[in-house]
């Protein structure tokens, strides 16, 4: 079944990994409560502890936010929350804690990472652990990510939240250690209709691919990203319906 987003996503820009900035990291507490102050809805990224926790993290590796290095996924919770973020005081966020700050309050955008390293199906932990931590949540959800087996995977867990797909051009250059026949097959965006998903979210460089047209005429909501200015988010809405957006006051 595919589930329409709710009008909530689209009535504001997305915050991308929260409302981030000066003593605000991205994908922080401190990034979210000021989204949820200023009222724009949160786009977040998850990734997967070693004991089976989601954690609010974009990268795979700690270098680039933390003092720490080493992959996240090589660590425990409780250790991850320890780990203070770049430009901040407070530790990686565990996801439920995240749903307990936000509370209904804005909509979520919730990104879950590949886990299998080459968006093949080596996926479920992940998963189940976003399906664990949303039980009971009350408020705007929809989940998305680049893998469509984790897409696939989150309608069979929570098949009544809305779902979709984050699309791009799938270059070499941006995605190395994903084989190239599995590059050009996410490029044409084929799965849209297989997980059932009500949205993509695509690469704002490439709006003009005519698949996301076709989608678009299909009834399928278009968001996209990472827009960084008002000029190139009015760029963007001439296909989008939404953008993603950083750096400035959207």
């Amino acid at each position: 079944m595919r589930v329409p987003l709710p009008q909530p996503f689209l009535d504001r820009p997305i915050a991308h990994r929260g409302y981030h900035g000066p003593h605000a990291p991205e994908n922080s507490r401190a990034a979210f409560r000021r989204a949820i102050e200023a009222g724009y809805p949160i786009e977040m990224d998850l990734q997967l502890s070693a004991d089976g926790h989601a954690k609010v993290f974009h990268d795979y590796h700690l270098d680039r936010l933390t003092s720490a290095s080493g992959a996240v996924r090589q660590r425990a919770a409780a250790e991850l929350a320890a780990i203070p973020l770049v430009g901040g005081s407070e530790g990686i966020p565990p996801f439920k804690e995240v749903l307990d700050l936000v509370a209904g309050q804005v909509p979520l955008l919730i990104e879950l990472k590949d886990q299998d390293g080459a968006m093949g199906p080596d996926v479920g932990p992940l998963e189940t652990a976003v399906a664990a931590a949303l039980a009971g949540y009350e408020g705007p959800v929809a989940l998305m990510s680049f893998n469509p087996h984790s897409v696939a995977e989150c309608a069979r867990l929570l098949p009544e939240v809305p779902r979709g797909l984050v699309t791009d051009a799938f270059t070499a250059t941006s995605w190395p250690n994903v084989p190239e026949p599995v590059r050009d097959r996410l490029r044409g965006i084929p799965d849209a209709d297989r997980v059932e998903a009500s949205f993509i979210s695509h690469d704002a460089r490439d709006l003009g691919r005519p698949r996301v047209a076709e989608l678009k005429a299909r009834g399928l909501t278009i968001l996209c990203w990472t827009i960084r200015s008002p000029e190139a988010e009015a760029q963007a809405r001439r296909v989008a319906q939404n953008v993603t957006f950083e750096g400035y006051a959207a």
